[in-house]
């Protein structure tokens, strides 16, 4: 490899990120089909069951995504009964979103699909918690880098 050439693709941060992204999917993929749920369908259900009655701006905003990316998400979740969209009182072109009872019974399943994903990984909480304080640190960088919060 000369002086000019890029570090072979094994080496490259992003790589490292973007497949390591990928096999977790791959983790979650069966666990949440029998949820009837996507791995983005899931995300979103999380925060959901973190804080319900957000308005679909929020649920963006938490998910580091636009709003026009988080609709057709929340327009399947609600399709498949675990979602209900409502008009905020207070801003009509903003859904406030809450859980279905189908929505909200799904939570203890979520919750175990995660920890047998957790369990897959095969690593220590320890490493675990130092891989996300890595993470965090390096998602602010990347941040402070794009000028965004």
């Amino acid at each position: 490899m000369s002086a000019n050439s890029p570090p072979p693709i094994s080496d490259l941060l992003c790589y490292k990120l973007y497949s390591t992204s990928l096999r977790m999917t791959q983790l979650y993929k069966p666990l949440l089909e029998a949820l009837n749920l996507t791995y983005p369908q899931f995300l979103v259900m999380v925060v959901l069951w973190e804080e319900e009655g957000i308005g679909m701006k929020d649920l963006a905003d938490r998910m580091g995504l636009d709003a026009g990316s988080v609709t057709p998400l929340v327009k399947r979740l609600e399709a498949n009964g675990y979602v209900i969209r409502s008009v905020n009182p207070h801003d009509e072109r903003n859904r406030i979103l809450t859980l279905s009872k189908a929505g909200k019974e799904l939570r203890k399943a979520g919750r175990d699909a995660n920890r047998q994903v957790i369990a897959q990984c095969s690593i220590s909480a320890a490493t675990a918690g130092s891989l996300m304080t890595n993470l965090n640190e390096l998602h602010h960088k990347l941040g402070d880098a794009l000028g965004e919060p």
